[in-house]
């Protein structure tokens, strides 16, 4: 029998999707045959009252009306699937949906509430987006890669199953990048994955489905990972929430991708929500249910509440540090902007101080983590990619065949190259503890920065195909430091002008700068991050939700 060519391949896969959506019933609707570049308002004007207003309920409010009965699950899948179906038209972040089996369970979810009068558990009825290479028992498991097309999940991922039993409804996964290995999201299976706020522009990647899907609310909670910052670069890019925890505090058995068992530059699965309480429902709810019992690999920490409230009770200011740029690509305007605009609320809380962050050598960072990336030289992916001749994509010859540091690594070369991300994630502790204003009992260094406030990317969602700078977020990978992204504001043409005269620092800085053209971001969400220590975690998300209450984040609205 002739092998199917990939082209043949893609057909089935993007056939198998839109027979998916069909099922949604009622229909999904037809969207306008020319679309604007900004398509959140679509949805708004093709669905039902109610259908808007539960997809535009934040996961916190949906919550208490399913475990009080006052509004089904099956009614909530509903809207969801419809939006999600749209969504796909829109923007084309969609492998399947699952409209059979998640009205089965909301089924299920209303049969047992109206049995037993309360929720099976604190997810009851919640609807959760899927990332394709998280893995669900028996459906595709293709990882971006066509030769993978006919990979099925054995099991469903760990993640997966702590959030059924919790009593969630899975019903949507989302597109992701050829080789995994991009901040935008394009494959040769199902196309690219553009940006709800403005089209011309990427919605981010790795999980760049997921960040289109819920940045039209599609979803309003959805999972992915993050090796360089596939979990934060499309919560950037599309006005949401996201979270890299750090290392083995989240389950990651039951992934697809490339060379599974390297552990110089670890994965994590990290949330995407439509609203900072529900990155807190995904953390609490995972760590409550104890996954090192089944994972061994994730650190048995319980979920430590309040970790701000008694410091600042007892006069201990919340010390931020504002990172300006890494020196090596300067963020463009609209990024600046954001910086100064919530530094400067944040210098009139009284609770709060400010400081500048000096970075530290973090051009050598990003050598290290790229030298670290592929130790198999990207054989792997080269071989999962040439198995089927499909076509490289632009931002996989970028990551792979035209970065330096990709090379076949001996066990010896392996071992230096570990060594000195040790070496560099000592020095950095080293530079953090440097902020200490006082000793603790034991002569530790006291009353350090608590977290730093600095940009996403070095500018907003950028046009497709040049995502190429990843130090923004990669340099929190090799620290493995937790970070939390978060909504402020949007591109202004009018406002956020063009840097005339300024002399880039090198060829990176020089091609971020050139790519920035006002009217060409325009709509583009404006985000940024706050990162913490390593196994800091909870204190991050504290902090952030110190810091909107305190400011007022974001400073616009995104639905």
């Amino acid at each position: 029998m002739a092998k199917s060519s990939w082209k043949d391949i893609a057909a089935t896969a993007q056939e198998l999707r839109d027979a998916s959506i069909s099922r949604i019933d009622p229909p999904v609707p037809d969207v306008p045959q020319k679309l604007a570049n900004n398509v959140t308002n679509i949805p708004k004007q093709l669905l039902t009252t109610d259908e808007i207003l539960i997809t535009e309920t934040l996961p916190e409010d949906l919550l208490p009306s399913l475990a009080s009965g006052k509004i089904t699950s099956t009614a909530v899948v509903n809207a969801f699937l419809r939006r999600a179906g749209l969504a796909q038209k829109l923007t084309n972040c969609i492998t399947e949906v699952l409209p059979e089996e998640a009205l089965s369970r909301a089924k299920y979810l209303d049969d047992y509430y109206h049995e037993h009068g309360s929720p099976l558990g604190p997810l009851h009825g919640l609807p959760i987006s899927v990332k394709e290479h998280i893995g669900m028992k028996g459906k595709g498991l293709n990882a971006g890669f066509v030769s993978w097309w006919d990979h099925k999940g054995e099991e469903d991922a760990h993640v997966l199953r702590i959030l059924w039993r919790a009593g969630c409804v899975f019903y949507a996964r989302t597109t992701q990048p050829q080789t995994l290995m991009h901040l935008e999201t394009s494959n040769n299976l199902y196309g690219v994955t553009v940006n709800p706020f403005n089209r011309d522009l990427t919605s981010g990647g790795s999980s760049g489905g997921e960040g289109a899907l819920l940045g039209l609310r599609g979803s309003c909670l959805g999972i992915g990972s993050d090796i360089g910052g596939s979990v934060r670069s499309p919560a950037a890019n599309c006005g949401l929430y996201g979270f890299r925890p750090t290392s083995y505090r989240v389950p990651v058995r039951g992934w697809s991708s490339t060379m599974l068992g390297e552990e110089q530059i670890v994965a994590v699965t990290g949330p995407l929500s439509a609203s900072l309480e529900g990155i807190k429902l995904f953390m609490r709810t995972i760590i409550a249910a104890k996954p090192w019992l089944v994972e061994p690999s994730c650190l048995p920490l319980p979920w430590k509440n309040a970790e701000l409230e008694q410091p600042i009770a007892r006069g201990k200011n919340l010390k931020v540090a504002m990172l300006w740029s890494d020196d090596v690509v300067r963020p463009h305007p609209p990024i600046l902007r954001a910086l100064k605009e919530v530094a400067q609320k944040l210098e009139k809380v009284t609770t709060i101080e400010i400081t500048d962050w000096s970075p530290y050598n973090h051009d050598e960072a990003w050598e290290i983590i790229a030298s670290l990336y592929f130790p198999d030289g990207a054989q792997e992916e080269i071989n999962a990619i040439d198995a089927s001749g499909e076509p490289w994509r632009p931002l996989s010859r970028f990551i792979i065949q035209e970065n330096p540091h990709v090379k076949h690594l001996s066990v010896e070369e392996v071992w230096h190259w570990t060594n000195r991300r040790e070496e560099y994630r000592r020095k950095y502790a080293e530079h953090w503890n440097q902020t200490a204003t006082s000793i603790g009992p034991d002569g530790e260094p006291a009353d350090m920065v608590d977290v730093i406030l600095a940009p996403v990317g070095p500018g907003a969602a950028p046009p497709l195909d040049s995502a190429k700078y990843w130090g923004y977020t990669s340099q929190w990978n090799l620290l493995d430091y937790p970070a939390l992204v978060f909504p402020v504001s949007k591109v202004d043409p009018e406002v956020d002008k063009v840097e005339e005269g300024y002399e880039p620092m090198n060829e990176k800085d020089a091609f971020n700068y050139r790519l920035y053209e006002p009217e060409v971001y325009r709509d583009a969400p404006v985000s940024l991050q706050l990162i913490g220590r390593r196994y800091e975690d909870e204190k991050v998300i504290d902090a952030l939700d110190y810091i909107k209450a305190q400011i007022g984040l974001p400073f616009t609205t995104f639905t």
